[in-house]
């Protein structure tokens, strides 16, 4: 096989496998079989096997001896770390796209923006967090900063599994589109403190949330005082 063909099968098996992870097609702690992986993508055990050491530098895989690859569990503890560790990355690109930003640019964060509230009325929070997604993708492509993009696309790649978890804390949904909105205006007045602020603050929210969420979703043992009342 040319090496060309060889290239194009060892980043179709990192695409493939990732997906199925992002997507929930292969599950936290599932085993990860080469031959089956291989049989299920229709790809070579090799390309499988180099997509999966990738995976794991990324922090989606993890392999340990005589069990092999899994797919690695993230707990919320960890969620809340990648995203202060967001915060300080995004935040840093938040001010690049104050810095940059188009009038086309800003126009389009304000339609995304409006598609959100939209959403938000209907009670479609699934579809506004899928926006929530591209407003933030759009920024990080006005801002320009590969570095930054490509540590938070990895960052963001270990949180998916989290990233609905918020929608569950009481009034988060409209927080947080008052905090894009707040983003959105700071990079259209090309205020870079601002966007950056904004940015920090609206993460650390989004973490914050998080914390809230788990221990909605967490059976609490009853509290002695509350059953003496």
């Amino acid at each position: 096989m040319p090496v060309s063909e060889k290239a194009t099968e060892t980043q179709t098996a990192y695409y493939r496998v990732r997906q199925a992870i992002l997507a929930e097609e292969l599950l936290p702690g599932q085993r990860l079989v080469e031959k089956e992986l291989a049989e299920r993508f229709g790809l070579g055990r090799a390309a499988i096997r180099t997509a999966l050491a990738r995976l794991e530098q990324e922090g989606l895989v993890k392999s340990e001896p005589f069990r092999g690859a899994t797919v690695r569990a993230i707990d919320e503890a960890e969620a809340v770390e990648i995203l202060e560790a967001r915060a300080a990355l995004e935040s840093l690109a938040a001010r690049y796209a104050a810095r940059k930003a188009t009038p086309e640019q800003v126009e389009r964060l304000e339609d995304i923006l409006r598609q959100m509230e939209a959403r938000y009325e209907a009670g479609d929070l699934l579809g506004m967090s899928e926006l929530n997604s591209e407003l933030h993708q759009r920024l990080l492509e006005i801002a320009g900063h590969r570095t930054a993009a490509r540590l938070i696309e990895s960052l963001r790649a270990q949180n998916v599994r989290h990233q609905f978890r918020t929608i569950l804390v009481p009034g988060r949904s409209r927080r947080s589109l008052e905090e894009h909105r707040r983003i959105v205006q700071a990079v259209a007045a090309h205020d870079e403190e601002k966007a950056a602020q904004a940015m920090l603050e609206h993460l650390s929210q989004v973490a914050e949330a998080l914390r809230q969420s788990a221990a909605l979703t967490t059976p609490q043992p009853p509290s002695p005082i509350l059953e003496e009342a």
